[in-house]
């Protein structure tokens, strides 16, 4: 693993799979810089990263002012550069409603807050990641690019857009940085949310058993991906899509 003086930059921080990566790589010795827009999230998690260690910015990162001003402020921060970015924010609820009554500024949410925010903050990240040696983007897509329900139609676009925002990055921006995406299944973000809103995982045995692993994922799951695609032992890695998703995707399912 990449040494303690390592920075990674996490959006969509606050809560769920990014709150639970910073405190993993936090655990891990790097430095962490949390961005998000619930001021009150990140004063949660900033309270739980080791003093010194962390900094969190309240941060629209669909906005391009404000993530210049954010990324001004890492830049004064990490010093000698960064080394890993994951591009984690997003709407967490995929569900859009009928495609006919999808009006064009909730369309445009879904795409701003994942796909535009990915772009904006890694153009804005760049100068910083070329500083360090091995540096590496993980954009956090969904298992919903490669297949959906109904009435996700923004949200399927929105990271199937990222998919291919990664493989263009990694060809762009290789050798130098490497790019890959992480495609979550069913994860249980539930403990991992504001304290005002978590809550224990109600899950079925039906909810389990659908899992050629036999269980739903966690938030760790996701974070130990992130940390393996940050470090050297995925030197040779990048372009990819990694799915995280116990096997759901590979299940075949007929109607009974």
């Amino acid at each position: 693993m990449t040494t303690a003086a390592s920075t990674i930059v996490i959006t969509g921080a606050g809560a769920g799979i990014g709150r639970g990566t910073a405190l993993h790589f936090a655990a891990l010795g790097w430095r962490v810089v949390a961005l998000d827009r619930d001021a009150k999230a990140l004063k949660e998690l900033g309270a739980m990263l080791p003093r010194g260690q962390g900094l969190t910015i309240a941060c629209d990162v669909g906005r391009e002012k404000p993530v210049a001003r954010a990324f001004a402020r890492i830049a004064d921060w990490a010093g000698d550069g960064i080394d890993c970015l994951v591009n984690n924010a997003g709407i967490a609820d995929p569900y859009c409603g009928p495609l006919e009554d999808l009006a064009l500024a909730d369309w445009q949410r879904w795409i701003d807050a994942s796909l535009t925010a990915a772009f904006l903050c890694s153009r804005a990240a760049l100068p910083l990641l070329q500083r360090r040696s091995g540096a590496s983007v993980v954009n956090i897509a969904s298992t919903r690019a490669l297949q959906s329900e109904p009435d996700t139609y923004a949200y399927a676009a929105a990271k199937g857009g990222l998919c291919a925002l990664t493989h263009a990055m990694a060809v762009g921006l290789g050798p130098q940085v490497r790019v890959s995406a992480v495609l979550p299944g069913w994860i249980e973000t539930g403990p991992w949310q504001r304290a005002d809103r978590a809550h224990e995982p109600d899950q079925r045995a039906v909810d389990r058993e659908q899992h050629p692993a036999g269980r739903v994922g966690t938030v760790h799951d996701i974070a130990a991906t992130i940390a393996w695609l940050a470090s050297a032992d995925a030197g040779f890695v990048t372009g990819q899509q990694i799915v995280v998703d116990g096997g759901m995707t590979r299940k075949m399912i007929y109607a009974e």
